[in-house]
């Protein structure tokens, strides 16, 4: 096993900063990874973060976390979360524990975002607290 920890991010979260602030706030990726670099190296960890907005990818990626060692994966599905029978199965058949992120928090928000298919398979999940609950997913798979 490596310490290496995957951070994967679904869609539209490219547009963080822009998209609709008044619910994701105003930083962006590139401020998330920072943000959990800095956090990563104070921990001994290195930080693999990655963006896409497809479905296939962020199943690849879980594999390729799995066959790389990767310590912990950290997954922002964004709406694949709510929609992704794949990624539910993806995550079942990997030994490397999920960490499911989100910055909102989807309980008070429309309905459809109180299910997460990603959430039935994720070791933990950190939601509500805005950029810095990657950082304290980080510091939660830091503890696995």
């Amino acid at each position: 096993m490596t310490n290496t920890i995957y951070v994967l991010n679904g869609p539209n979260l490219n547009l963080l900063g822009l998209r609709e602030p008044e619910i994701y706030g105003s930083d962006t990726l590139d401020d998330i990874a920072g943000m959990l670099e800095d956090r990563a190296r104070e921990l001994g960890l290195s930080v693999d973060m990655r963006q896409t907005n497809h479905e296939g990818m962020l199943v690849d990626w879980l594999h390729e976390a799995q066959a790389e060692g990767a310590k912990a994966v950290l997954l922002n599905a964004a709406a694949y979360t709510h929609t992704s029978i794949a990624l539910l199965d993806a995550i079942k058949a990997i030994r490397t524990p999920v960490i499911e992120v989100h910055i909102s928090d989807p309980m008070t928000r429309e309905e459809f975002r109180h299910i997460s298919y990603v959430g039935m398979a994720a070791k933990k999940t950190v939601q509500g607290l805005g950029a810095k609950g990657y950082v304290a997913a980080l510091e939660a798979a830091a503890e696995l």
